[in-house]
């Protein structure tokens, strides 16, 4: 349940961020079409409200992040509540975390460091319903012979390549 949800403007345009009772994110969301769209996509029941301090900080890393500002935080220390996610999706999310900036691995190498190899089609499927982007940085995870991949946020693959760049991570040829 959302205990609350805020908007915040970053480089790659206007984000937000809800989370519940415990100060644990729920859902962060990269920017979409209106700021109501992406309070939507937030599954935020709540009134926009100010962030309490853990929240206030998890924004502003991620700030530092897309701009390229802080490319050492990686994010890791963000709680995140994972209720309602299957073992599956946790796996995923939680390899696609260790990933650092400027670094990317495929859906295959996912699948395969999760213990399921074969399955990179359903980590592409699980990443494409991540709840948390950047925080589980799902655009640093691509396809196999260097191509990108999807995106699901707003804006696509050209938001994923944005991202990546800020970032300095090295891609193959596509």
């Amino acid at each position: 349940m959302t205990a609350g949800y805020a908007l915040f403007d970053t480089a790659v345009g206007r984000c937000g961020i809800a989370w519940g009772a415990d100060d644990a994110v729920t859902a962060v969301r990269l920017p979409e079409e209106s700021d109501e769209a992406t309070a939507r996509h937030l599954g935020a029941g709540a009134d926009p409200s100010e962030p309490p301090a853990e929240v206030a900080r998890v924004i502003a890393a991620i700030v530092d992040l897309v701009s390229g500002a802080n490319l050492d935080d990686d994010l890791s220390w963000v709680s995140l509540d994972m209720n309602g996610l299957t073992d599956f999706q946790r796996a995923v999310y939680e390899a696609a975390r260790r990933i650092l900036p400027g670094s990317t691995r495929t859906y295959g190498e996912i699948a395969t460091e999760i213990g399921l190899p074969g399955s990179a089609r359903a980590v592409g499927r699980a990443l494409g319903e991540n709840p948390y982007p950047p925080v589980v940085p799902c655009h640093r995870v691509t396809a196999a012979n260097g191509r990108t991949g999807g995106f699901s946020a707003g804006g696509g693959v050209t938001t994923k390549m944005r991202l990546l760049s800020t970032e300095q991570a090295v891609l193959g040829l596509w």
